[in-house]
């Protein structure tokens, strides 16, 4: 009897803690589901971040001074397509609400927004609302940007041999243009040949490497323009003289740049790190900056800036001048421009570092209205062919940030789609595993287990 009242006694215990065992992990769950819906913080584990709002995104949002609304209308079925990017938007920000809309169930309000397809998304302050060009980041921030900042247009002066601003192949400038404009900029080509000054409507204009000389009327008219607070970007190539490329030394211009602190070197850098197997001497990788909001958020990374000159940097007259990035100590820098031999051993050659890249101040007496300029001693890092290599976009949209006065958009942009696709040489293998490999397995292990129980 003592026996069955122990053993009684030992399954009552075991009862009770098992269900306090239960009790505590239903408390747990329930704590932990609680705190993952007040608290919702999504892990992106992916190489590239790609679920991860940029940081572009995150100062936009951060700096909104009301509530603002994304909308969203497509029929109801389609809602999740969109539920991944507009979640990410609703978690960055109190400020931000997101709102579904049916347009079989509400087409009254569709047409109050004058959507004209599925899958629309407008973002809306207050009375203003704005339609992003896609569902995507860079169209949704892009919605942001234009309610917030209004488009500023951006010039690129022509008519001496610049990088065309709507060519598509490898020289032209569409990539850049198309990042410009989803940061609501808007690119135009301009001639100063035939005018005294540069449009007024110009917020920021920019030199991409002419091949020709400026005559002294564009040379003064830009002059003018910096000096009377405009905000301009120098973009000058190495004058080479080689394989039948002439490009001009364009004195009138390097002389402007000279009276505000800024000397073009005449030369070629060549880095000579082990990089150069990757990149070539003639492509020098840059990661050394100097402190400016421009580069500030480019540290620990790379720029990949081809063919390019050095500069000598010194505060000049009412000019303020600061060092945007340089190479590193084992690059050189070679004179001779008229060859096509690349000689990193030329005894002649000069030693590194070089300064590549200036930002600077001209100061008009007129408070918050001075003029700014960078030079870069290349134009060939916004082209198609190199503008998405290493940070080269993030490099070239900071500069245009800066000069327009939109600090708070400087940044590293929302990274690209990256390509996962499989190696076409492992197909093979994985076929041969997941047909043949893993049922032999299943087959083997069923046997020995079979066998170890007779």
């Amino acid at each position: 009897m003592a026996e069955k009242n122990s053993v009684a006694a030992q399954q009552a215990r075991f009862g009770a803690t098992a269900g306090l065992y239960t009790l505590l992990v239903i408390a747990i769950l329930g704590a932990v589901n609680y705190l993952g819906v007040r608290f919702n913080k999504p892990l992106d584990l992916t190489s590239n971040k790609r679920f991860t709002l940029s940081q572009e995104t995150q100062k936009i949002v951060g700096g909104l001074k009301q509530d603002s609304t994304i909308t969203y209308f497509d029929v109801s079925k389609n809602f999740d397509q969109a539920k991944g990017i507009l979640d990410r938007y609703r978690n960055l920000s109190s400020k931000i609400h997101v709102e579904y809309v049916d347009l079989r169930r509400d087409p009254i309000r569709a047409r109050e927004f004058g959507v004209r397809y599925q899958g629309t998304a407008f973002v809306s302050e207050g009375q203003q609302r704005e339609e992003a060009k896609s569902v995507d980041e860079q169209g949704i921030t892009g919605a942001f940007l234009k309610l917030s900042k209004g488009i500023r247009k951006v010039c690129f002066v022509s008519g001496s041999k610049e990088h065309p601003l709507d060519q598509s192949e490898g020289p032209g400038l569409s990539g850049f243009k198309t990042m410009l404009e989803r940061d609501n900029y808007q690119p135009e080509a301009i001639t100063l040949l035939d005018k005294n000054a540069v449009p007024e409507e110009c917020k920021v204009t920019v030199v991409a490497g002419p091949r020709a000389d400026y005559t002294s009327n564009e040379v003064t008219a830009l002059k003018n323009y910096v000096e009377n607070g405009g905000r301009a970007m120098f973009l000058l190539d190495p004058p080479l003289d080689i394989r039948g490329e002439h490009i001009s030394e364009n004195t009138g211009l390097t002389n402007l740049l000279e009276s505000w602190g800024v000397t073009l070197d005449k030369d070629l850098v060549l880095e000579n790190t082990a990089l150069v197997a990757i990149y070539g001497p003639e492509n020098p990788p840059v990661n050394h900056y100097e402190d400016h909001p421009i580069v500030n958020d480019l540290k620990g990374n790379y720029i990949i800036l081809p063919i390019v000159r050095s500069l000598e940097v010194k505060n000049a007259g009412k000019s303020t001048v600061t060092k945007l990035f340089s190479t590193s100590d084992a690059a050189v820098a070679t004179t001779e421009l008229t060859s096509g031999q690349v000689r990193l051993d030329d005894p002649k050659n000069k030693k590194g570092p070089f300064v590549l890249g200036a930002a600077g101040t001209y100061d008009n007496g007129k408070p918050n209205e001075g003029g700014r300029f960078v030079v870069i001693g290349t134009s060939g890092f916004i082209a198609n062919d190199t503008i998405s290599t290493a940070l080269n976009r993030d490099l070239a949209l900071n500069a245009v940030n800066w000069l327009s006065s939109d600090e708070d958009l400087i940044s590293i942009r929302p990274k690209e789609p990256e390509d996962r696709k499989l190696d076409p040489k492992a197909i093979g293998p994985i076929q041969v595993s997941d047909f043949f490999g893993l049922p032999l397995l299943i087959i083997v292990a069923g046997i020995a287990v079979f066998m170890k129980r007779r």
